[in-house]
């Protein structure tokens, strides 16, 4: 099994800064992202920002933790790297863009390498929906919460 990577891209009816900091704010992520069950901040960078995280997602299939690296570039990009896990690397980002009229351009990104044996558990089928499930559950969890005011 190889890496399991894609975006989803959606339209958000909210301000770019907005969008920003509703991702940007990693402790209250599992409120609104689908597949994020737990989120505990290990580190936090000059600005109070979650920089180092420990993470535990349902992948549909098991459930995967993760300690993430995060680096923030507001009001447009947010990325995140896996320092250890139960994948053999995870790697993911927000990017949002301004449309102008109060509205955003929000695409999440992942790329994970499943390693050997939970890859044995996402053959076929199960990989696409957990591909999925990863993606849409974070770009519509965003764009419900944002438009929520």
């Amino acid at each position: 099994m190889g890496v399991i990577s894609g975006e989803r891209t959606v339209e958000i009816d909210a301000p770019v800064e907005r969008c920003y900091d509703i991702a940007a704010d990693i402790e209250r992520a599992t409120e609104w992202q689908g597949s994020l069950r737990d989120v505990e901040v290990l580190e936090r960078d000059a600005e109070k920002r979650a920089m180092v995280v420990e993470t535990e997602s349902d992948a549909k299939v098991k459930t995967v933790r993760a300690r993430l690296r995060f680096s923030y570039e507001p009001p447009s990009r947010i990325r995140w790297t896996q320092e250890k896990g139960d994948t053999k690397s995870l790697e993911g980002s927000w990017r949002l863009e301004d449309l102008g009229g109060g509205r955003t351009r929000a695409t999440y990104a992942l790329s994970a390498d499943p390693g050997r044996v939970l890859g044995m558990l996402l053959r076929g089928p199960a990989e696409g929906k957990v591909r999925d499930f990863l993606l849409g559950g974070a770009a519509e969890g965003l764009k419900r919460h944002a438009e929520r005011g």
